[in-house]
């Protein structure tokens, strides 16, 4: 029942926001009383943060996976742009700003699993791009990962991209493209231009 808990409430959270969402709502939406929730969460935060892990869980899964199998390692960034969109939410009351204004502990907390749980898939990404000719030979793998993760976490930050200010779909994109041109041959060049051109603006 626990997990059952979690998944309800991970799909409410991310449907409304987690300052949204309250106990009587998940179970209401669970058709169970407030005290079956009680009995495996002491609080609202503590189910959040068992949410979070599970989301957090389920998107690693996805994007390692991308990253595994997509031999073109710019058409899998934009893949893996269309996961974190689902997440992260392009409204103004997204669930990733509520979190990160609400409850800045579990916010903080789950940044520090992003390096670990994708930094060396990331670099294996890296390397594909050299190996095919698409990304310069003389990049620093480490460095670029590291460069990339840390400019992401700047997208998220509230103070810099206000949500009612800026779609996070558009800077996303923005930003793997500002990313690219930073790396590409002229080869991977031609192939990123080629690929928005093809390719539908908000699917980029």
């Amino acid at each position: 029942m626990g997990n059952e808990i979690i998944k309800a409430a991970s799909y409410l959270f991310l449907q409304y926001g987690y300052k949204a969402v309250t106990m009587d709502d998940i179970a209401e939406h669970m058709g169970i009383s407030k005290k079956t929730i009680y009995l495996y969460f002491n609080d609202k935060t503590s189910l959040i943060r068992s949410a979070v892990f599970e989301v957090f869980e389920d998107v690693k899964e996805k994007i390692i996976a991308v990253q595994i199998s997509m031999q073109n390692p710019i058409e899998a960034l934009y893949e893996i742009k269309k996961i974190a969109v689902e997440v992260l939410g392009n409204k103004d009351k997204s669930p990733q700003y509520q979190l990160q204004k609400y409850y800045p502990t579990i916010y903080n907390e789950i940044r520090r699993k992003e390096l670990s749980a994708f930094g060396d898939t990331f670099k294996m990404s890296l390397k594909k791009g050299v190996e095919s000719g698409f990304f310069r030979k003389s990049i620093d793998t480490e460095f670029i990962m590291r460069i990339y993760f840390n400019g992401f976490r700047g997208l998220r930050d509230i103070e810099l991209f206000p949500p009612e200010d800026y779609d996070m779909d558009l800077i996303i994109g923005k930003y793997i493209d500002y990313h690219l041109r930073a790396i590409v041959t002229p080869q991977g060049l031609k192939f990123l231009e080629q690929y928005h051109k093809t390719t539908k603006p908000h699917e980029n």
